[in-house]
């Protein structure tokens, strides 16, 4: 889950904070009390003013250890909604706890009437524009009770001893007036500050998508820099092992033509040296042609316009029908199994031509005369599947992990054919990969080899 904007990380801090500001408010209203209490003590009714005093301390002592306690529940979205619904019954109770203390301590009369304008302000911040319009109704409600209550005698009127003989509650015009005052007064500041609050989280919002989407870029940013730095080292490795392999039939070449031209050899042996360089000339073709086509393949970006569907049974006869002069001159039985009815992938023909190629010839290569290679093609709901069985030499179990690496040849396998790249299951695994496919071997050394790919079926 997302972090959450700005103003919903902030709630929690800003009921803390409320709940400290009420302190405050406790401490200042004990103070005045006994001021009050000191100058005019017959003047008020102290005991309900102290009780109300008291029923504050009470619930925003359970107030602070229900924050507490919702602060360390999950999940974000529950939680948050719970502390909406907490900061909305604080200040309902701090309306009817303020309009409580106003009635006991001059009614109408009493200027902490205008804390009902702090209180909606604190509302329609933290609170969303309805409630913090339905505060100010309920303020406003509580306000003309008070003086509505009073002026017709309903509960009695407690005279504020500072103001002399002046009493206010009983002058009706007065009282619509004030009532009115407040009413529009509370209303306004709601509207106002409601209105401010909302584009203020609105921008929050905005700010807080743009970071989101900034991250994300960066996110990507990085990921592409570290697969460039993985390029760019497979690379280094890629020129090293190349070099690697090239160094060795160029040296034999130069060193049988430079006998041959500098007469250092007696002439009849000649020719076997020049017999020599031109086989180990014709390795390096066949190495320098498999290393283009590797290369080709590493490098290749698949973009689904480029490809085609490709029917891979159709690649696989045209590679059958190559292979099996092959095969008859080794003296191997080249069966092939397919499975009628196959879908299609979506793949460049002569690269699955080249996967084909790769694993029959390699079975070819690898297998005693009488031997028999067996290839198959089936389909799952998914993929379609390829395999090559041979039963020529095998591999050893600790040449199993390394035989897709590039120029890499088990030693049972330079020991039969001296002749070979190394590069060709390197191809097969590549060309699979860029298609979302893959492969996989089983071997048993002396016992022969199973190489089974899987190629995702085509899209519709």
């Amino acid at each position: 889950m997302t972090d959450p904007v700005p103003f919903e990380a902030e709630l929690f801090e800003r009921i803390h904070w409320l709940i400290r500001l009420r302190w405050f408010a406790v401490l200042g209203t004990g103070l005045a009390l006994l001021v009050a209490w000191l100058w005019f003590p017959d003047g008020l009714p102290w005991l309900p003013l102290a009780s109300v005093t008291a029923a504050i301390v009470l619930y925003n002592t359970l107030f602070l250890r229900y924050a507490h306690r919702l602060e360390r529940t999950h999940p974000e979205i529950p939680r948050l909604r719970q502390a909406s619904r907490l900061a909305l019954t604080q200040i309902i109770l701090d309306f009817f706890a303020l309009a409580t203390l106003i009635h006991f301590s001059g009614g109408v009369e009493n200027p902490l009437a205008l804390f009902f304008v702090f209180h909606t302000i604190i509302a329609s911040i933290l609170l969303s524009r309805r409630a913090s319009y339905g505060l100010a109704i309920l303020g406003s409600a509580l306000f003309a009770a008070i003086a509505g209550l009073e002026y017709w005698r309903l509960v009695p009127h407690h005279h504020l001893p500072i103001l002399g003989s002046i009493e206010l509650y009983r002058n009706g015009p007065y009282l619509l007036v004030v009532i009115g005052a407040m009413a529009i007064t509370l209303c306004l500041v709601a509207y106002m500050t409601s209105s401010i609050t909302i584009r203020l989280r609105e921008r929050d919002r905005a700010l807080v998508e743009s970071n989101q989407t900034i991250l994300a870029k960066s996110q990507e940013l990085t990921a592409a820099n570290e697969r460039l730095r993985q390029i760019d080292a497979e690379r280094t490795r890629f020129m090293v092992l190349v070099t690697h392999e090239l160094r060795a039939p160029i040296n034999t070449i130069y060193s049988c033509l430079d006998a041959v031209l500098t007469g250092s050899i007696p002439p009849e042996t000649g020719r076997d040296l020049l017999e020599r360089a031109r086989q180990r000339a014709i390795e390096l073709t066949e190495l320098v042609s498999d290393l283009l086509r590797l290369t080709r393949v590493r490098e290749e970006a698949v973009r689904q316009e480029e490809l085609g569907l490709v029917q891979v049974d159709a690649e696989l006869n045209q590679v059958v029908e190559l292979m099996k002069v092959e095969a008859n001159k080794k003296g191997l039985s080249l069966i092939v199994d397919v499975e009628p009815d196959l879908a299609p992938v979506r793949a460049n023909a002569e690269r699955v031509k080249m996967i084909w190629t790769n694993l029959v010839s390699n079975a070819i290569r690898y297998s005693q005369p009488g031997g028999v290679i067996t290839v198959t093609l089936r389909q799952t709901p998914t993929h379609l599947v390829g395999a090559v069985r041979d039963t020529g030499i095998g591999i050893p179990a600790e040449d199993r992990g390394r035989i897709f690496e590039e120029f890499y040849r088990a030693e049972n396998a330079r020991t039969m054919s001296p002749t070979g790249t190394g590069v060709g299951l390197a191809i097969v695994r590549r060309i699979l990969e860029n298609y979302g496919g893959r492969i996989e071997v089983e071997s048993e050394l002396g016992q022969g080899s199973t190489f089974t790919f899987f190629l995702p079926k085509a899209d519709g």
